[in-house]
């Protein structure tokens, strides 16, 4: 998984001064992000505090190891399934 360049804590901090007034371009060239990053933001964690974007965070690398997991033991049976037909 790629590492990600700003922790929950400063995007909450950026969503907080975009909701208390500042504009976007000023917090494009303060953050070095793109206006679309800004907006993506904005949809995924308005409104939630950091304790809840913290958890966001958590619940989606849990999926994303779980969808793992699951494919590799997919992967697995079917080999043993292919192995047990070549046997008969």
């Amino acid at each position: 998984m790629t590492k990600k360049r700003f922790a929950e804590s400063q995007i909450y901090r950026i969503l907080q001064e975009n909701e208390a007034g500042v504009s976007i371009p000023t917090l494009l060239k303060k953050y070095g992000v793109s206006q679309a990053t800004i907006y993506n933001w904005r949809i995924k964690y308005g409104g939630m505090n950091i304790s809840e974007i913290r958890r966001l965070n958590e619940l989606e690398e849990e999926n994303d190891r779980l969808k793992r997991m699951f494919a590799d033991l997919s992967l697995e049976n079917l080999l043993l399934k292919s192995k047990l037909e070549k046997e008969k």
